[in-house]
This record gives C-alpha cells, sequence and structure tokens, in this order.
C-alpha cells in the first residue's frame, strides 16, 4: 500500500448517479495515467430517480452510501470529498434570434459581436423563465451560435462589416437549481460533501473524444436509460447539449410487452442478448422460453430506427441544421444492435464514422484490480466524472458582483459579462449607451439623428481596472459603476441634404440661384432652427414670388406687378425650378402687354393685302396714301366720282363685336377683328388693384389664350379667385 499512501493526497472520488444506478470510482492521476483502485455499482432498490431528476432524495442517498462504503472497504480508504456530475438530460436549451438595426451605418467591431451574443443570450433567458414559470432559478452553461445575418444575409463573421442590421441564431443552455440542489443534498445525507460538479456530456467527452480531436466537428451520444444526451464539439470545446426523451428504457418496453414479463427480467435479457447468441428467460405465466438475440434485434428494430432519426435530427438542429463529421456512442442503451448503423444512415455519412466508445479509449486507464466490471461503455461517464477533477473547472464558485454573494456555474472560461448575466444585470448598463435618438421627418419620410455615446461602465475586479472579458474565478470581487448615456441626437433644417440644394429661375430675363425654404409643423422656419422630436419637415421644391423677391432686393409695391411664366400672378404664388418670373410697375406692364398684340391697322393692311375687291368696271385693291392713311388704287379713269378723300380703310373694315360677360351683354366697336384681351377695354375690371390670388377668365367654358380671337355671341367670364 505504499505507492497508494503516496498518491493518497491526489486520490478522486467519482459517483455517476444514474436514473438506475450509482456507479463509484476511486483513483488518481499520475503521469498523464489514470489509475482506477477500486470500482462499485449499486441498482437502485425502487424509482428514486427518472429521467436523470431525483425524485426521493433518501434512498438516492442510501444507495450512494452503499457504494461508497463499499470503496472504503475495497481501498481502506475513508472517503469524505466526492465528484458528481448533473445529467445532460436536466439541462433546458432554448433557440433564438435576436436582431439588431444600426440608425446609420456602422462597422461592425467584436465588442457588437459580444453584445449582440449577450443580448440574444438575454432573450434566451427571458423566453426561458416565461415558458418555465416554476420560480427556479437556473444558471447558463453555455451557449452556441448558429448563425449569424448581415442585412438578412447569412454570413461567417460580421466583425469589420458595414451593416445596418444584424442578426444571431443561437442556442442557450440552462441548468436548474433544483436538480443541483437535490445531488448535494443527497451527497451530504451520504456524509460525502461535492468537490467539483461537472456536466455528464463533458465527462464522457473527456474520456470518448481526446482532446486532440476536439477541433473537429462531432457529437457524442450518452444513450442512457430514460434519456439520450447529446453534445456537439467544434473548436476544441463544446458548443451545444441537447436531450432525448427516448433511450434504453423504451427498448426495455418493448421487450417486455412481447416477452410478457416485467420491466426488470426485460431488461436482463436486453443486457444477456448483447452479449449471447439466446436467452433462456420465465414469463409472468411461468413458463420456461428462449429467445435468440436475432430475435430480439428485430422485435427493437422500429424502435432503434427511431431513436436513431430523432437522435441525428437533434445533432442536426444543434450544429446550425448541418451533420457532423463522426458520431461517438458511449452509455448502455447505445450498446443494441443496428443503432450506430441507423444514425450513420439517417446522417448520411459513412458508419465507420459512428462508432461505439468502450474499452479502445481506455488506454489512459489503468486498472489496479480486478473488480469484475466490464470495461465498456458504461464506464466511460463515470470515468469522466474522476477526470473532471483535474481540470480545476466546471463546478459552481461563488464570487461577489457588486457587493452581493452569486453562484455561479465555472466552465472553465467564465468572464465578468457572465456574473453580470447571472445577476441580471442589465446589460445596456455594460455597454455605452447613445444618447436618446432623434426622430422625426422630412417630406413625409422617416428620419432619425442618432444621440452621442456615453461613458462606458466602470469595471474593476480585486480593487483593479478591468473589463468585461476579464476571466473571474472563485471569490473574486467585482464592482461594476453602470454606463451612462450620452446627448441626446440633433438635427438643424440646415443639416438635411434637401435643404443644401439650390435651383434656377430666370428673374427679369437673369438666371439665378434660388435657394431652398423649409416649414415645421407648417411654418415657415430657417436653416438655423433646431429640429425636436416629432417634428413635421417640409423642405419647399418651390419659392414664393414674394421670396425671389426678396433674394433680388426688389420691393413690392401696390403698383407692382408680378407675372410667372407669362400669367398675372401674386406675392403667393409658388416659383419652381426653370420658371420665369417678372416684376414691372402697373405702367410698364399694360405697356409691354399691348405691345404684344398686332394693331388693328396692321389687321386690315394684312387682311386687305390679301383680298380683292372687285367692281364691275375695274378691280380695286387697298393701298397707303398719305399720312398714313389707306386709300383705293386703280379706280375707273373715266368715273368722276370720289373726287374727295376717302374713307380711312379701318374705319369701312370695322364693325361692332357682342358678347356676353359676367352674364351681362356688351358691345366692342371700333375694330375689325377682336381678341380676348379686348373685353378689358369694356368691362369694369381694374388689373392694378388685385382682389385675390389670380384672375380666372373662360370663354364658352375653356379657358382661353389672351391673343384668342372671340367671335359674336361668345359667353365669357371674367373674375378674381
Amino acid at each position: 500500500m505504499a505507492s497508494l499512501e503516496q498518491a493518497q493526497q491526489k486520490v478522486v472520488f467519482g459517483l455517476d448517479i444514474g436514473t438506475r444506478s450509482v456507479v463509484g470510482t476511486v483513483g488518481y492521476m499520475r503521469d498523464g495515467q489514470f489509475n482506477v483502485i477500486a470500482q462499485c455499482i449499486e441498482t437502485h432498490q425502487t424509482r428514486a430517480m427518472l429521467d436523470g431528476q431525483i425524485h426521493d432524495i433518501g434512498k438516492v442517498a442510501a444507495t450512494i452510501r452503499l457504494v461508497k462504503e463499499n470503496l472504503e472497504q475495497q481501498t481502506d480508504i475513508h472517503l469524505t470529498d466526492v465528484c458528481i456530475a448533473a445529467a445532460g438530460r436536466v439541462l433546458k436549451t432554448v433557440r433564438v434570434t435576436y436582431d439588431y438595426e444600426y440608425p446609420d451605418n456602422h462597422t461592425i467591431t467584436d465588442e457588437d459581436i459580444y453584445n449582440l451574443d449577450s443580448s440574444a443570450v438575454e432573450m434566451a433567458y427571458a423566453q426561458f423563465i416565461e415558458q418555465n414559470s416554476s420560480g427556479l432559478k437556473f444558471y447558463l452553461v453555455g451557449y452556441s451560435v448558429m448563425h449569424y445575418y448581415l442585412d438578412g444575409y447569412q454570413i461567417a463573421n460580421l466583425e469589420g462589416h458595414n451593416a445596418g442590421k444584424v442578426s444571431v441564431e443561437l442556442i442557450a443552455t440552462f441548468l436548474p437549481d433544483d436538480c443541483v440542489d437535490g445531488l448535494y443534498k443527497a451527497c451530504e445525507r451520504a456524509d460525502l460533501k461535492v468537490a467539483n460538479l461537472t456536466l455528464e456530456p463533458i465527462a464522457a467527452m473527456m474520456v470518448a473524444i481526446p482532446e486532440r480531436f476536439r477541433m473537429l466537428n462531432l457529437a457524442l451520444v450518452d444513450v442512457g436509460a430514460g434519456t439520450s444526451d447529446i453534445c456537439v464539439t467544434d473548436d476544441g470545446s463544446i458548443t451545444a447539449y441537447g436531450m432525448l426523451p427516448i433511450a434504453g428504457d423504451d427498448i426495455t418496453e418493448i421487450i417486455a410487452r412481447s416477452c410478457l414479463v416485467d420491466f426488470n427480467t426485460a431488461d436482463e435479457i436486453k443486457i444477456k442478448a448483447s452479449h449471447n447468441d439466446k436467452v433462456d428467460y420465465v414469463d409472468i405465466m411461468g413458463l420456461n422460453k428462449t429467445i435468440t438475440a436475432k430475435e430480439i434485434a428485430e422485435i427493437i428494430k422500429p424502435k432503434v430506427e427511431e431513436m436513431a432519426q430523432k437522435a441525428t435530427d437533434e445533432i442536426k438542429r444543434l450544429n446550425g441544421d448541418n451533420p457532423v463529421s463522426a458520431v461517438f456512442v458511449v452509455g448502455g442503451g447505445g450498446c443494441v444492435p443496428g443503432y450506430t448503423q441507423a444514425i450513420a444512415k439517417d446522417m448520411n455519412i459513412s458508419e465507420e464514422r459512428v462508432a461505439l466508445r468502450g474499452e479502445e479509449v481506455m488506454k489512459t486507464i489503468t486498472f489496479l484490480n480486478d473488480s469484475g466490471i466490464e470495461r465498456d461503455s458504461l464506464l466511460v461517464t463515470p470515468l469522466g466524472i474522476c477526470f473532471s477533477y483535474y481540470e480545476e473547472a466546471n463546478n459552481f464558485i461563488f464570487v461577489s458582483f457588486n457587493g452581493t454573494q452569486t453562484k455561479l456555474y465555472d466552465n472553465g472560461k467564465l468572464q465578468i459579462v457572465d456574473a453580470a448575466m447571472q445577476v441580471a444585470f442589465p446589460n445596456e448598463d455594460l455597454f455605452p449607451k447613445r444618447g436618446e435618438e432623434l426622430k422625426f421627418t422630412v417630406n413625409g419620410k422617416e428620419r432619425s439623428s442618432r444621440g452621442e455615446p456615453g461613458e462606458a461602465a466602470v469595471i474593476q475586479l480585486n480593487g483593479k481596472p478591468a473589463d468585461i472579458h476579464s476571466k473571474i474565478h472563485a471569490n473574486d470581487i467585482i464592482s461594476v459603476t453602470p454606463s451612462t448615456a450620452g446627448e441626446p441626437g440633433k438635427a438643424t433644417i440646415d443639416s438635411i441634404p434637401e435643404f443644401k440644394t439650390k435651383f434656377n429661375v430666370n428673374v427679369n430675363g437673369k438666371n439665378v440661384e434660388a435657394s431652398r425654404y423649409a416649414t415645421v409643423n407648417g411654418e415657415a422656419q430657417t436653416g438655423f432652427y433646431s429640429i425636436q422630436p416629432g417634428d413635421d419637415v417640409k423642405v419647399l421644391d418651390y419659392n414664393t414670388a414674394a421670396q425671389i423677391a426678396e433674394l433680388m432686393d426688389i420691393t413690392i409695391t401696390e403698383d407692382t406687378v408680378i407675372i410667372v411664366n407669362n400669367e398675372r400672378a401674386d406675392v403667393s404664388t409658388p416659383v419652381y425650378e426653370n420658371f420665369k418670373v417678372e416684376f414691372k410697375d402697373q405702367e410698364e406692364a399694360i405697356m409691354d402687354y399691348y405691345s404684344d398684340f398686332p394693331s388693328a391697322d396692321e389687321v386690315a393692311i394684312s387682311q386687305a393685302n390679301e383680298e380683292s375687291y372687285e367692281s364691275k368696271d375695274s378691280d380695286v385693291r387697298i393701298v397707303e396714301g398719305k399720312d398714313g392713311q389707306l386709300t383705293f388704287d386703280d379706280l375707273p379713269e373715266d368715273d368722276g366720282a370720289y373726287e374727295e378723300e376717302p374713307e380711312p380703310i379701318k374705319n369701312i373694315l370695322a364693325h361692332d363685336l357682342h358678347l356676353i360677360v359676367n352674364n351681362d351683354p356688351i358691345t366692342l366697336h371700333g375694330k375689325a377683328n377682336y381678341i380676348f384681351v379686348d373685353i378689358f377695354d369694356a368691362i369694369n375690371f381694374d388689373l392694378s388693384k388685385p382682389n385675390g390670388r389670380a384672375i380666372v377668365t373662360t370663354l364658352n367654358g375653356s379657358t382661353p389664350d389672351y391673343m384668342q380671337p372671340i367671335k359674336e355671341g361668345d359667353k365669357i367670364e371674367v373674375y378674381w379667385k
């Protein structure tokens, strides 16, 4: 016993507290080789545990005490400390997708990504609590990112990209406190102190998947009695956990119904069939029966295939909807024939990539005595529990967070942010907070201005400056002063891009650039106006005639006539890009207006030169005589008439025109031809004194041009709008 005594300070006692039995192992690590001193298995006398959950603490404690006393007799060592594992089947997983949209173009940093992940974990925890309103406390065991999205498209790494909207899809895993509490109390009643607590999937991985393989994307399936525990590895660590409520007991029940035996007898038949070609048993009728292993395989085949299909689906779900490179199976339920082959088929990988792990992975383990326990896949988890003791992690630790004692599950990668999440410290209080965003509308479209970033949280670890990623250990003292919010978003009218642009107009024959004007909630404002939350800003695409006059330093008086695009306007008339604007006094406007029309004399000459008048004796044509008067030429030579100066032709061609204007009859005199504007000489309508925004004119119900000819009986309307 000398060598044992030398190693006694390093002896570890591990307990695998399962649904059907408790397996105890005592051993020690030396030079990278784990030496098993003794092992013991005790079956629960009653169903004190169901699906990995302790239902009767006293009865489970009694079984633990039996194992402890047996091992103490074998080793002659008084066992006081124990290492245990929480079953993977009690882990709770939540899959969530969290979205965040940046108000403007933003370059994503590592801190942004961590903030995104943390917010998603908070969402997962909130959803989990909502779905499990038991009032129990849960510990975050870990989380696995399934996918990142950039503006709706899946992307491998967000860091460095410019984005508006980012998303993360992840699976978060939680461990219920009542499960941990039950394990601790059962051990305490057996006079044992828990020295280390790990998770069964982690313990199994330590033996089944050597560290050099953990960089690969692998899955481990621990098929127990009540459930199948699953974990997925990648990049050197476990990335996700899962559980299926289907395992060895489901197969046992099928055998019990088929062979007409009780549950315990059926379990014995299942175990014996894995090592023998045939099994003898007695059914409930007292009859001796024999069944072959091949017959049992056919009976359980549908259930085995169902188990394999569900395990494959869960592995893919945990792995981002993708198959893994290989699958390792441990646990008694995985020993049934056809299980590994069915997983390979469903996973669409070769059969050699799905393997039952047993004695072949125990090359670094030395058994110092022959305890009669078979070295197969059932020992993988119990041995892994012992291994986890040397990892100095995978246990619960206590830290002080802002003066509050807090218990955390230590997975070897604990950081300050994990403690913050465990105590429900607001995630936004860890990161600099931007001031409130200013939201308003511009021309009916939503616009915003981001607030300024505030100060980051002030974090101290054991009295020294730290950050959210600082590693923490047992009994650390953490102090966090919440981050502050920055100044709220600000914006002025002249910061709006649309407001800065100019447009061209023609003013009194000269091309000039006009500035934009804006209104806020219907009131005109200058570019210096500070926009307030909810303001309705409109940047106008025109100036009024009054604003154009102000731009050109033109003073508008009562005698000023405003013409926009050749039509009479007023000070409020809109002037858009490329419009023509004229400012004239009244006399100038009238003269310019009438100068654009041909005179009655010019009209008469034009028409007379185009027409011929015939008499019975000779042709007559109209010519310009002395003093600019029109006369007749080529009169008959022998006629003595017309000895006096003839009447001007314009008087001869002139006639009266009868119209209806504003429902009143009027008559125009003295012209050979009349146009629309001539009516203003005959009606009482003072153009110099505007009585509205614009003049409305109609000719027989249609809008006329001022130069449009008018004829006998036309109906006209003229009024101020």
